[in-house]
């Protein structure tokens, strides 16, 4: 016959299929009845969720445990566990959730790029902020997740492609960072017609079926606009940062204030607004042309709350002979520097 004592050594060890915390940690066994002579088993358990399929499985856990210690029959209870204990652990089970997609890094930074609309350099922000990153000595990776319009390879240069190595696949590193796309695995630049559950599956493919290695950041390239992928990315990854991409236009600002509330509702971290295309500077008069109108960044990051983290004139990177990388910005060039300014704030931010 089981004691009480017996019930909860035997139940403390489970942990909660939700916060990833045993039902120790959590308080979860709030009641035990045992009812000697049928050899009965009651027990009232507190979970993060209730009347999911995880509930069902940890039932099964449970009975299976206590009847394989003695118990003839079991009775089980579930109800939710206190606000405040849910809200203790939900973080670290969050972390949890996203380092198994790296195979269980749990020190790596997620930020997923976004804008509104496409066409305001989103993918140019990505590129050299992690570029800047590296440069700043952390070890980065990007996954570019723009599926229909994937770019990142082409702008940094890349022409080799990933080898798989046993049941990885090896992302090709240009500039000290990491790079997966979907452009490594399309011939001649064909189109992709895919529907959304397919699109889920490839960027599935693109966290657990790549040997990252150890990485303190990992940027998100995402598609412009708040679809399939983007709903994907945020719920895979519970803690991403993101940087919200316009140009000083009032109508980029307008639309990109979508995906800057997309990241709210879904409690993710803003770390701030990049605005591109924020000048014009005449080489030969030093003047500024503001071609794309002026305030778009900072009315934006007004409404989300946060800060304008650089404002990126318009020039080209410089020509090096021997280097293709169109739209990699160099240390020493002006636009670079900013690069540099906006990597060590996003440093600051997120250490």
């Amino acid at each position: 016959m089981l004691t009480n004592e017996e019930v909860i050594k035997l139940l403390q060890p489970i942990e909660d299929p939700f916060l990833h915390k045993t039902l120790e940690e959590t308080g979860g066994v709030e009641e035990i009845k045992i009812k000697e002579e049928k050899n009965h088993v009651s027990v009232k358990i507190a979970v993060a969720k209730t009347n999911t399929a995880e509930q069902m499985q940890l039932q099964q856990e449970i009975v299976n445990v206590l009847k394989g210690a003695g118990a003839a029959t079991v009775g089980l209870r579930f109800t939710q566990l206190p606000d405040e204990v849910i809200q203790k652990y939900e973080q670290t089970a969050k972390k949890a959730e996203e380092a198994k997609l790296l195979g269980g890094q749990t020190d790596t930074t997620f930020i997923s790029v976004a804008s509104g609309k496409g066409g305001v350099g989103k993918s140019t922000v990505t590129v050299n902020l992690a570029i800047a990153l590296s440069r700043l000595g952390k070890k980065v990776g990007i996954i570019d997740a723009d599926i229909y319009g994937f770019s990142v390879p082409d702008m940094m240069g890349v022409e080799e492609r990933p080898v798989v190595r046993g049941e990885k696949i090896i992302p090709v590193e240009r500039f000290g960072v990491k790079v997966i796309s979907m452009g490594f695995f399309v011939e001649d630049n064909s189109p992709i017609i895919w529907r959304g559950p397919m699109l889920g599956k490839m960027l599935t493919s693109f966290f657990k079926e790549v040997e990252w290695g150890e990485l303190d950041y990992l940027l998100l390239d995402l598609p412009p606009g708040t679809g399939d992928v983007a709903l994907d990315v945020h719920a895979m990854l519970p803690t991403s940062k993101e940087i919200i991409v316009t140009t000083p236009h009032p109508t980029a600002a307008f639309v990109a204030a979508r995906a800057g509330q997309m990241a709210l509702k879904t409690d993710h971290d803003i770390l701030g607004v990049v605005e591109n295309m924020a000048f014009f500077e005449s080489k030969l008069t030093g003047e500024k042309e503001f071609v794309f109108g002026r305030g778009g960044g900072a009315k934006l990051a007004d409404q989300l709350q946060t800060e304008v983290l650089g404002q990126l004139p318009l020039q080209q990177p410089f020509e090096e002979e021997e280097v293709f990388a169109p739209s990699v910005y160099q240390e020493d060039h002006p636009t670079g520097k900013v690069f540099r300014n906006i990597a060590a704030k996003v440093i600051d931010k997120t250490s």
